[in-house]
Order: structure tokens, then sequence, then C-alpha cells
């Protein structure tokens, strides 16, 4: 049968309007919203004295009367960083960044080439940070969520590998070359960062850290070491485990560290400095 033109041009516009109207591949794909970033004149810089909880086991107990929270950045959701901020707190995001953990959801991206020594703790081997290749994407991931959770400073664990026996031939300036890059992944994303430990390192690295957290400075008689933080108006966390408070607390308060009595397994009990 014989097609009128006015027939065939009505047929060639509603072609071309579906045409028109089919999205194409890039925009029927979801879109991810784009991350959060903090700017780095808002990051949150802990001074001198402030009172903390540091929990890493057991289930969160958000009621302690603290300004300062330290929880695990894994183990806990968006929410209870939310729950933490409406109760005032400010909130730490712990990672272990110079050792591999077993139990952790990343855990198969890390290449069998950067597991070194057990660090003593079950499930866990000294990571060999010369290879800032592997390990900075790694890292950087890991410090987006703690951003993305919304938290406001991350406490970067195992920075002293150099001073153990991790099965690689680390040295104190391999050290400080990863810790410097790890401050500044954190400080990239707006959060503030502490150098835990590492005591020897610390004329080196306070401009580069806006916090110190520390373990057991009393019991071997180092807490001096940390005041170069405190006389740069950065806060000091500390905890000890062995001791009673009445034998480390007059001196950590007259230094200006905040300190607690904790138990190993860092669950919800503390006993803080009067």
């Amino acid at each position: 049968m014989k097609r009128s033109p006015f027939l065939l041009l009505v047929l060639l516009l509603v072609l071309l309007a579906g045409c028109a109207s089919a999205p194409d591949d890039d925009e029927s794909r979801p879109t991810r919203p784009p991350r959060p970033v903090r700017p780095a004149g808002e990051r949150w810089l802990p001074g001198p004295g402030l009172a903390w909880q540091w929990q890493l086991s057991g289930r969160l107990d958000p009621t302690v009367d603290v300004p300062v929270y330290d929880i695990d950045g894994f183990d806990h959701p968006a929410s209870a960083v939310a729950d933490l901020h409406r109760r005032g707190r400010k909130v730490i995001c712990y990672l272990s960044t110079g050792a591999w953990e077993d139990f952790r959801p990343d855990a198969d991206r890390f290449p069998k080439s950067l597991l070194g020594r057990g660090n003593g703790w079950e499930g866990e081997r000294w990571l060999d940070i010369r290879r800032t290749d592997l390990l900075e994407p790694l890292m950087a991931e890991r410090l987006d969520m703690c951003r993305d959770k919304g938290f406001d400073a991350v406490e970067p664990d195992n920075m002293d590998g150099y001073a153990n026996r991790t099965g690689f031939p680390l040295t104190a300036g391999d050290q400080l070359r990863y810790n410097r890059l790890i401050a500044r992944l954190a400080q990239e994303r707006g959060l503030s960062v502490g150098l835990k430990n590492d005591l020897d390192q610390i004329p080196e690295l306070v401009g580069d850290f806006d916090f110190a957290v520390n373990e057991q400075c009393a019991e071997h008689d180092e807490c001096a070491a940390l005041s170069p933080f405190v006389r740069a108006g950065k806060a000091v966390f500390h905890v000890e485990y062995e001791l009673p408070t009445r034998e480390f607390c007059p001196t950590t308060r007259s230094l200006g560290l905040s300190s607690m009595l904790k138990r190993y397994e860092l669950g919800v009990w503390r006993e803080p400095c009067p």
C-alpha cells in the first residue's frame, strides 16, 4: 500500500521524538552523591586538659560525661557518631595504620608482601610502611570512611614500627615519612590527627600532628617527653593500665595530660584522675 507524504512525515516526527527522550548511557546511571569535605580551617584542634573516654570493645556507652570520645572507626556507624555529637561530644576515629588486622573488612586488599611479624595482638601483623605506593590508597579509603561517618579526628595506631621487630628493616626516617603521610591524608579530609606513642620522634612530629595519644608513659617514666604537645597548646590523651591513679595522676596533671586508668580491653570502665 502506498503511504501518503503526510503519514510518512508523522512517522518521522514520532521516531525523532523517541530518540530525543531516551537518556544516554551516562545520564541513566545512578550518580553517587559527592562526599562531604570539611574545610581544613574548621578542623577540631583539642587543647590540653580535656577529659576523654576511650572505648574499643563492648557495647558503646554514650553516656559518659566527657567532651571527647575515642571509638573504633570500623565498628560504629555514622548514627553512633551523630548520637555522640548530639550529646555534645567530639569523636575520634580509631584506626590501625601501621599494622594489618585480619578481622577488618578490607583485610584481603593488603598484598601479602606488606605483612610482617605479629605485633603481639591476635590477628595483627606489622606493615611494611616503606611501601607507601600500596599503603597510601588503602589508608586514604579508611580515612574517607572516618570522614564520611562524621568523625572529628583520627587516632592512627601502631605508628612506631621502626622501634619494634616488624620483619622489615625500617628506619626512623621511614617512620617519619609514613607518619607525616598519614597526618597529611587525615588533615586534607578535615580531620584532626593524633600521634600515637612514638615518643622518640615527638620533637620532629609535634608540628605535623594536632594532638597525642599515649599509653603507659607513667609506668615507663616517659611522660615528660610529651610536653612539646602541651607547650604547643595541643591535647595529650593518656591512659595507664597497671598503676593506680594515686601513683600517676599528680605527675600527669602537673604536665597538663588528660589522664585516666583503663583496663587492657578498653571497654566502658574508666577511672579518671580526680
